[in-house]
């Protein structure tokens, strides 16, 4: 028997589809809401280095290079911004997204650089907790 593909499973994944990733259907992605979407297109695509996939006044998608998953922003005008760390009354954050690096203190600076907050609680050593211009919470890693 010749080597068969293997068709939509997410029951298997010790089988990579063998599709092209652009003809596939099971595309997944996080939406982040935002009062500015192109400030948040542009600070994500910069730090990660994600290409701009599509982007409009509504919304934008970065392309994350490989698989079937994409990071979007959407814009909303009724965005109110997180509160970390969390305190009770206040909007908490829904998800936050983490980054793994090889050089922490290098990927911090380079995020701040890019316009990213470093709030002052931090609750691990090997992690940082920054802010996006939006005001998501994100982690960068060792």
């Amino acid at each position: 028997m010749g080597e068969e593909t293997q068709p939509d499973r997410p029951d298997r994944p010790d089988r990579p589809d063998q599709r092209d990733r652009w003809s596939r259907s099971d595309w997944w992605g996080v939406m982040l809401d935002a009062p500015d979407v192109d400030v948040l297109a542009q600070f994500y695509s910069r730090l990660r280095g994600w290409p701009i996939w599509s982007q409009g006044d509504d919304g934008a998608a970065l392309d994350l290079g490989e698989g079937v998953a994409y990071l979007a922003i959407q814009h909303n005008p009724d965005y109110v911004r997180p509160v970390w760390p969390a305190a009770p009354g206040s909007q908490q954050m829904m998800l936050h997204l983490d980054f793994q690096v090889t050089d922490l203190e290098a990927a911090v600076a380079r995020a701040l650089e890019l316009g990213a907050e470093l709030p002052e609680h931090q609750p691990q050593e090997d992690v940082r907790v920054l802010l996006d211009p939006a005001g998501h919470p994100f982690c960068l890693y060792t």
